[in-house]
């Protein structure tokens, strides 16, 4: 059992973002256990040639067997939504002894002998460090950002704005109750209860946020909320964030160039996704951009004819109309 105790002052300096770093560290789970991770599957097969140009032997033993990650290559956000080259900054001005230490902490956790890649390298961390930063930079730019980053993006983004508006609505006990069966909030000490035995052989602990802030980071390749190994470290939290399933969705199709050139690339897309209901919130996420956006291009859309509006509950579905359709027909 972790406990986080919070001060008077403490909620107000909690904040929810996501960390480019961290994702791109935790993917690699992926391929540790692809069983546990599905959504995952079609993205390590695309890039399959990309990493094996790499060195694929560090990169995989970058993640334990059982998936723990090192503290050291995940650090906390110092800012709101940062870029992966100021974290990975961030990250190359790791401390020596902290890259040995976070090494040895992680397998020894996780039960599992340093393999061969990680042990013939930690007598000189320094050198080891500068080559993890070299490998995750190419690991980012050949296999994540082309494709992946996008689409993984906005799925946190959309996670980020649903955790908002459930603080607004719910306070922080509602906030954290929500996140992850395995967090409770009661009389101001958020409890996170990890169910890995092997990090409750660990013991117990209970961190004061201090003034410190407590971050709250969602992960597209987690299956329980959990926090840092090393109790000295500032206080963080990551969880599972929601729609990890729309990771293994089919891009969007291209729309015919005739189709883009009547009523423009943007509207032509979404005409040709709603081949099947859906909300304005679930279009932005295939597409990548803000529901906002989205919107403005289902209102013309409607007024032209070319969608139909349906109310579910709360949420309005929309679909292609007759003349929608005969117009993607006669666009291909």
């Amino acid at each position: 059992m972790f406990e986080f105790a919070f001060g008077v002052d403490d909620l107000a300096t909690t904040w929810i973002t996501y960390s480019p770093l961290q994702e791109a560290v935790f993917s690699l789970r992926a391929r540790r256990r692809p069983a546990v991770y599905p959504h995952y599957r079609r993205w390590t097969a695309s890039w399959a040639t990309e990493y094996r140009e790499l060195d694929f032997g560090l990169l995989d033993a970058l993640v334990t067997p059982r998936v723990w990650v090192p503290d050291f290559l995940t650090p906390r956000p110092s800012s709101r939504r940062p870029s992966f080259e100021s974290e990975l900054a961030l990250l190359a001005r790791t401390a020596p002894e902290t890259v040995a230490k976070d090494f040895a902490a992680a397998y020894r956790g996780d039960g599992a002998p340093l393999p061969a890649a990680l042990a013939s390298r930690l007598d000189d961390p320094e050198r080891l460090l500068a080559h993890c930063v070299a490998q995750l930079r190419g690991y980012w730019e050949r296999c994540l950002l082309p494709r992946w980053w996008p689409r993984a993006r906005a799925v946190l983004e959309a996670d980020l704005a649903y955790r908002g508006r459930l603080f607004a609505e719910h306070g922080a006990e509602g906030l954290f109750a929500d996140l992850s069966p395995q967090l409770s909030w009661h009389a101001g000490v958020l409890r996170l209860d990890d169910p890995d035995p092997r990090v409750r052989a660990l013991g117990g602990r209970c961190t004061r946020v201090a003034g410190r802030g407590l971050v709250l980071l969602p992960t597209l390749c987690g299956r329980n909320a959990h926090t840092v190994i090393d109790p000295g470290e500032p206080p963080v939290i990551s969880y599972p964030a929601r729609g990890t399933a729309l990771l293994d969705e089919q891009p969007p199709p291209q729309p015919p160039d005739a189709l883009a050139e009547l009523i423009g690339p943007p509207r032509a897309r979404l005409l040709l996704l709603l081949a099947h209901p859906a909300t304005t919130t679930a279009l932005a996420h295939r597409l990548g951009v803000t529901p906002g956006a989205v919107s403005r291009h289902l209102s013309a859309l409607s007024a032209a004819g070319l969608l139909t509006r349906t109310r579910s509950g709360r949420s309005v579905l929309y679909a292609r109309s007759p003349l929608g359709t005969a117009l993607t027909t006669h666009g291909r």
